[in-house]
């Protein structure tokens, strides 16, 4: 039963930590022109870059507190208010589409991958979650949920035109605010946490 719950809050918060409709958004205006067969091939690399630099960072990470001298709940205060951040920026609907100049394939591990879908409050969250796993069991059971919610994101980002068809340019700038808001829920809590472990 903990390893469950274990797996299934590390997925949901992994997921939105991805911020999948505010990818999906971006996607879209980075593949407008591009057709269906080059826009899940991009899809298929920004999901196998993000997979791998979650699990760097997931197994890693703690490594780097002792790397750098910065206290874990130092690091949860700094994550958190990154997190904020980005949850304003979804809330209010500015999201930042990078000049595309070259190849879209050239695109899929930066910027796609890594600021924009592992943006610094979810690179700073993996890093506190790595920190907070004590034993082997606990990391493969954050691996695997992380995995699947890489996976899911990446899926998302496959069917991304379906979606778009579905719901509209509208319904996913929507679903972006929401996504907003739940991160802003995470990085509120994040620093509250980091705060109270300090003060204590």
């Amino acid at each position: 039963m903990e390893a469950f719950s274990l797996f299934f809050s590390t997925f949901v918060k992994f997921f939105f930590l991805l911020t999948p409709f505010f990818i999906i958004s971006i996607f879209l205006s980075l593949t407008a022109e591009a057709n269906e067969v080059v826009k899940k091939l991009l899809a298929i690399k920004v999901t196998v870059g993000v997979e791998v630099i979650s699990l760097i960072l997931l197994i890693f990470g703690d490594s780097l507190f002792s790397l750098l001298g910065i206290s874990v709940p130092a690091f949860k205060i700094g994550a958190g208010a990154l997190l904020f951040l980005s949850a304003i920026s979804l809330v209010q609907g500015k999201p930042t589409v990078p000049d595309v100049k070259t190849s879209l394939m050239d695109l899929a591990i930066v910027p796609m991958a890594i600021p924009l879908t592992l943006g610094p409050g979810s690179v700073g969250a993996l890093v506190v979650m790595s920190s907070d796993l004590n034993d082997a069991f606990s990391i493969v059971t954050s691996a695997i949920a992380i995995s699947l919610a890489v996976f899911c994101v990446g899926a998302l980002l496959y069917a991304s035109a379906s979606i778009e068809r579905v719901i509209g340019e509208k319904g996913i700038q929507m679903l972006s605010k929401l996504t907003g808001l739940v991160l802003a829920s995470l990085s509120a809590q994040m620093m509250f946490e980091g705060a109270a472990t300090f003060f204590k």
